[in-house]
């Protein structure tokens, strides 16, 4: 009797389904035939008007691949419904054809799911341009050291409160590898007291304009949710904003983003740090999050901000249960169809804690199990307090991340 071993496949993307069929000496036009069809995408689209809903479901499986719509759709007895897509990239280009000649703004859908396959098959083409640093962040991850000068941060405040101290960190920082330095005066963590504008200027300019005279070309961040603090600090020499509230607590915010031609971060936060660890909760925490990043993706580009100068950040802990933030690691590829950069700011936090039972100052080695997880499922930039460590980690998981069949 023969022996036929028989193994599962890992198939992520069409590069990998045309390098195993050539491993087996495939001919050239079948792969270029069946590389398409060997791996599947999925998406949730709506809220659909029922008609709506019939017409996709049946316009999906006219081209093989699966639709999945809220019971009552077919004898509309519901409103509406969302709908979940599943099938071939081949098989959604067929869809997509189909969908231009039908009513209820379709076509505009099939545009979007295109425009996100588009994005999902190409591992190239996520530019990050910014003083000295200058990649495809497709194919190289970076590093956004925090540099807190605060006196009530929840990892290191007080420890680095003076200019000087501040410098003597950065540098460090700089030392072991940090493509970006993050420089924050006001602390975010719940209940922290809130800090007057002149105060935090006061805190993180002379630390700004030192490190610009000394590192010419390193990236600066700011780290605040004030358009005047924003806007000063990158008079100052900094090139970034990195705002919690993405553009929703300050009005002017994104203005100044706009004027400035700043990259700009923007993170997801529920309520306000205050009181957003107060009983976070969510009907769908992923569909919430997405909803939340296109209207703020919508302020920015109608102040003027360019789409390419925006980053966004699900905010892991900031208005997140334990269950949330390991979920949003989880499954944090599903914020990679907007197209942009992912930010990741795991290090250190009280998630941690309570998965581990370990102090502030003993989570570094699950702060780097969290930046192997996020950089493996889309995250581009990782923000940290232990550079030396995650410059070490992230060259390992950026080379098992990149490599090819």
């Amino acid at each position: 009797m023969r022996n036929y071993h028989v193994r599962l496949l890992d198939i992520k993307t069409a590069t990998d389904a045309a390098a195993l069929m050539q491993q087996i000496g495939t001919d050239i036009q079948g792969v270029s035939l069946m590389k398409n069809k060997m791996v599947h995408y999925n998406f949730r689209v709506g809220p659909l008007p029922a008609a709506a809903a019939n017409i996709i479901k049946q316009e999906m499986l006219s081209v093989g691949g699966e639709a999945a719509v809220t019971r009552g759709v077919i004898n509309c007895s519901v409103n509406d419904s969302d709908a979940i897509l599943s099938a071939t990239r081949k098989q959604f280009r067929k869809f997509c054809q189909k969908l231009r000649a039908q009513p209820f703004s379709l076509a505009l859908m099939a545009e979007q799911i295109q425009s996100a396959l588009r994005i999902q098959g190409k591992s190239t083409g996520l530019p990050f341009s910014c003083r000295g640093v200058d990649v495809d962040l497709k194919q190289q991850s970076l590093i956004m050291g925090i540099l807190n000068v605060t006196p009530d941060s929840f990892s290191d405040g007080n420890r680095f409160f003076t200019s000087e101290d501040a410098l003597v960190k950065a540098r460090r920082l700089i030392s072991e590898g940090a493509d970006i330095l993050d420089i924050g005066g006001e602390s975010t963590r719940p209940g922290a007291t809130r800090v007057e504008e002149n105060e935090e200027l006061k805190r993180v300019l002379p630390v700004i304009e030192a490190l610009r005279r000394e590192f010419p070309k390193l990236p600066l961040s700011i780290d605040t949710c004030k358009s005047r603090v924003a806007a000063t600090a990158l008079d100052a020499g900094a090139d970034i904003i990195n705002d919690i509230s993405a553009f929703n607590f300050d009005p002017e915010m994104a203005a100044v983003a706009a004027s400035t031609k700043a990259y700009t971060c923007i993170m997801h936060i529920q309520k306000d740090p205050d009181t957003m660890q107060k009983d976070p909760t969510y009907s769908d925490l992923f569909a919430e999050v997405c909803l939340y990043f296109e209207k703020s993706i919508t302020l920015g580009i109608k102040a003027g901000v360019k789409r390419e100068r925006l980053i966004l950040d699900p905010g892991i802990g900031f208005g997140k249960t334990l269950e949330h933030n390991l979920l949003l690691l989880k499954h944090l590829k599903e914020f990679t169809g907007f197209g942009l950069p992912l930010l990741i700011g795991t290090s250190r936090k009280s998630f941690i804690g309570k998965l581990t039972g370990d102090p502030v100052d003993q989570r570094l080695f699950a702060s780097l199990a969290t930046v192997a997880q996020a950089l493996t499922n889309g995250a581009n930039i990782v923000r940290v307090h232990d550079v030396a460590a995650t410059k070490q980690a992230l060259t390992v998981i950026d080379a098992i991340n990149h490599t090819q069949r």
